[in-house]
């Protein structure tokens, strides 16, 4: 097997460490190959990884659930992630210095970046970081500290880290909650206090959600809507959501 074909069943592995299942056309575009080219790599595959029925699973019959950790958010709403996140993507360009969030939607985003791009790249979460290592133009900068397995974060254990040392040009970032007076929130304590660092050493802070955390609000607040300067979302806001037109992308 060929050393992109190994790459490609890498990424699909790592995906597969998030979700349950992913399905065929979905893998296609985050890889950017066509829809027979990982089924050739599959059918070529001694792992673990199998096509079921359209979808690509870890082989049940070599997989115990006991041995990995399926993380419900990142289950849910593929296709309006795999959106975002192209839109997103697009917004990166030559020379940015970007954070990356945590968060279930971030990773669609650094996988749809154009690969030929020279930027350099911030994150907090080891399943962001695995595709952008993957970026051959794109140095990518870990923030340190407790790794979780609950949302693959990494909590700072000093009281500054990377963080507190670059300022990016742009930041993704994720949210579970958005609500038009309670503002913008998450599920993490520690999540909410990296992403209002971020926010604050960026010149352009870029929310990114789907139409499903519209008018939810968890337990961890984040910040006002105001203090962001683009959504990026995958459908129209409701009419309450009005004053923010200007600053919301959907296509």
């Amino acid at each position: 097997m060929d050393k992109k074909a190994q790459s490609r069943l890498q990424k699909l592995a790592f995906l597969l460490k998030q979700m349950d299942k992913l399905h065929l056309r979905d893998a296609a575009n985050i890889l950017n190959v066509s829809e027979m080219t990982i089924r050739r790599d599959l059918s070529t595959n001694t792992g673990s990884i199998v096509l079921l029925g359209g979808y690509i699973v870890n082989d049940p019959q070599k997989n115990n659930d006991n041995n990995y950790l399926i993380f419900e958010q990142e289950t849910k709403h593929i296709a309006e992630k795999m959106h975002i996140g192209k839109l997103a993507a697009d917004l990166v360009q030559e020379g940015d210095v970007v954070f990356f969030d945590c968060g279930s939607t971030i990773p669609f985003v650094a996988s749809q970046i154009n690969s030929s791009l020279k930027f350099t790249a911030l994150c907090c979460s080891i399943n962001t970081f695995m595709v952008l290592q993957e970026k051959p133009h794109c140095q990518v900068i870990l923030c340190g500290g407790n790794y979780s397995r609950h949302n693959s974060f990494l909590t700072p254990i000093q009281l500054s880290n990377e963080l507190d040392a670059i300022c990016t040009t742009k930041a993704f970032i994720s949210a579970a909650g958005v609500d038009l007076e309670q503002g913008v929130t998450c599920f993490n304590f520690e999540e909410a206090k990296t992403k209002q660092k971020a926010m604050a050493k960026t010149k352009q802070s870029i929310l990114v959600f789907d139409d499903s955390k519209v008018n939810k609000v968890q337990q961890a607040y984040v910040g006002e809507l105001q203090q962001f300067d683009l959504f990026i979302t995958n459908q129209l806001l409701p009419d309450e959501f009005h004053p923010f037109s200007a600053q919301i992308r959907i296509k």
